[in-house]
């Protein structure tokens, strides 16, 4: 779908994320919606990673906080105002909570026409008390404020509707799911990266070419279930002295893990952590299981990354999971902090070199046919212009 700019003055859209890293993923999105037409601003924090979100984004500097700050957050919504009027947009498409719902605040407060808040996840889940409730009433709040809600995952979608975010009838999946989809044509491409970049991953964090190497890519918190991925690895390391455990993320003081499970890691001989890495291609070639014992998901990118890379996958059993893959196809599921589930679902795939084959290539042939991204660009684009058109904008 492409919009006429002789006949109608390109739609100005604006995005808002807290920092410009959530951005990156977006950069190819992003110019595709430049050659359809769109006149593309991006409003976020300062940051290095501007650098990577391509010359055709207009930039804007608004500082923002992840953590809750009425001060702070005050003091940004009034410069999102600011900066809104300024640019004058046809629409705002917000992302990530903070941003997400200042941005949709803004909006409002500025008469934007059009504005689109994107559903990735509800953090409430895994929150108790006051924090809960005020995650929940600032969800509600953020999807009431916008036009249109979409929705990275049908599980995520219907437990939204459940917990009375958002009405069914304002908020919808596009596609299959996600919001960006997964490039497993070029960069999650096994075929791309060769056998020589999964022994060079081996060797520079000293991993036996022949050993097994389960996989964990993400944050390293409690809510993505790194206890007990711990808990299952003490048991399984002494079960295959060839097993190693290969960790690629970063730690976050807003939900620690317990200094013993910190110690572990980094003392354990066999447990190889990265630290935040962003080309996660090859780290993924040099795994053979890949696991995700998650609390709470949006839909899981890191599940369609590793299937696009062809492997096995072990997860938790809830929204945002069983969307990226299939139980007993591609993946097999398990109840949420269970570890000895978590412990048979990976001794299965150790023991089963056939079942590992199967459910990796069962899982990269569905991402291929699944999870393309021109399909979701294109429902982004559609949504953006039948939202225009309701508002007579073109």
């Amino acid at each position: 779908m492409i919009v006429d700019s002789r006949r109608t003055p390109p739609l100005r859209v604006v995005h808002t994320v807290t920092v410009p890293l959530s951005l990156v993923p977006y950069a190819q999105q992003l110019k595709y919606m430049h050659g359809q037409g769109m006149e593309v601003h991006a409003v976020s924090s300062p940051g290095e990673a501007w650098d990577s979100v391509g010359h055709h984004v207009k930039a804007h500097h608004v500082s923002m906080q992840r953590a809750i700050s009425p001060v702070c957050d005050l003091v940004s919504l009034g410069r999102l105002f600011r900066t809104l009027r300024h640019i004058g947009p046809h629409v705002v498409h917000a992302h990530t909570p903070k941003a997400g719902l200042l941005g949709m605040l803004a909006a409002v407060l500025t008469r934007v026409p059009v504005r689109i808040y994107l559903l990735r996840g509800l953090r409430f889940q895994t929150a108790r008390g006051w924090k809960r409730l005020l995650l929940k009433t600032c969800e509600r709040l953020a999807c009431r404020s916008a036009h249109r809600v979409l929705c990275v995952s049908a599980s995520l979608r219907e437990l939204a509707i459940k917990e009375r975010i958002v009405p069914r009838s304002k908020i919808v999946v596009l596609a299959n799911g996600s919001s960006n989809g997964v490039d497993s044509d070029h960069r999650f491409n096994p075929r791309l990266v060769n056998a020589v970049s999964r022994g060079e991953i081996r060797s520079r964090y000293a991993i036996p070419e022949d050993a097994m190497v389960l996989g964990f890519v993400g944050r390293l918190v409690r809510e993505k279930g790194i206890v007990e991925l711990i808990r299952a690895w003490e048991v399984l390391r002494e079960e295959y002295p060839d097993l190693y455990l290969l960790l690629v993320g970063w730690y976050e003081e807003q939900d620690p893990l317990p200094r013993s499970v910190r110690e572990l890691i980094h003392n354990d001989p066999r447990i190889r952590f990265t630290g935040r890495q962003w080309e996660t291609p090859p780290l993924y070639r040099a795994m053979d299981i890949f696991c995700l014992p998650s609390y709470r998901e949006g839909l899981a990118m890191v599940l369609l990354e590793a299937c696009a890379m062809q492997l096995p996958v072990v997860a938790t059993s809830i929204p945002g999971c069983v969307d990226a893959v299939e139980d007993g196809v591609t993946a097999t599921l398990t109840p949420p902090r269970d570890v000895p589930a978590m412990i048979a679902a990976i001794r299965r795939y150790v023991d089963d070199p056939r079942m590992r084959l199967a459910h990796g290539q069962a899982a990269r042939q569905r991402m291929a046919r699944d999870y393309a991204p021109a399909r979701v660009w294109d429902g982004v684009l559609e949504q953006y212009i039948r939202e225009a058109k309701r508002r007579r904008l073109i």
